[in-house]
């Protein structure tokens, strides 16, 4: 009705040439007929009517906040929490990193150290060849001086025998 209204009024008044003016006008028939119901309902009635929307408005104003509260506190927990996690997680990486390079630290020692050893064994060997080969030489010379020994043998009875068979004859 208050469509029909308006489209009364705005019909017999010159149209107004954008839609902002087209709303203040619908927006000014509103407040006009509020009034008019205000004022037929009598002035108790549109006081309650207007300590009604007032109460309607306060407790809708208080809820939004509350609930804007809410929101920001549930924003902070979860910043709180996330922020919590990421710490466990740093920690959880880092300790497990810290651990590597102690072990790593640690095998590198060991590592140096048997490097060392085997160092150590390796010159070990080697004096141990030098031995055996100085061993073997004498060996060999002894097996030479043995068989200058049979062979000096030999000739020292090939020629006693040539003595005696020189002397019987």
């Amino acid at each position: 009705m208050a469509d029909l209204a308006l489209e009364g009024q705005i019909g017999h008044h010159k149209s107004p040439s954008s839609p902002k003016k087209i709303k203040k006008n619908k927006q000014e028939l509103r407040s006009e007929k509020m009034e008019g119901a205000k004022a037929a309902a009598g002035p108790a009635a549109g006081g309650r009517l207007e300590s009604a929307l007032l109460h309607i408005m306060q407790q809708h104003h208080h809820q939004s906040l509350r609930q804007r509260q809410q929101t920001e506190r549930a924003k902070k927990d979860a910043l709180r929490s996330a922020a919590r996690v990421a710490g466990h997680l740093v920690e959880a990486v880092d300790g497990g990193v810290q651990e590597l390079f102690v072990n790593e630290k640690r095998i590198e020692l060991e590592a140096r150290a048997l490097l060392g050893t085997i160092a150590w064994y390796g010159k070990q060997s080697d004096q141990w060849l030098a031995a055996t080969n100085a061993v073997n030489s004498v060996l060999k010379e002894i097996g030479d001086f043995e068989n200058w020994m049979k062979i000096m043998d030999f000739d020292c009875k090939s020629i006693n025998a040539a003595i005696r068979n020189i002397h019987r004859s």
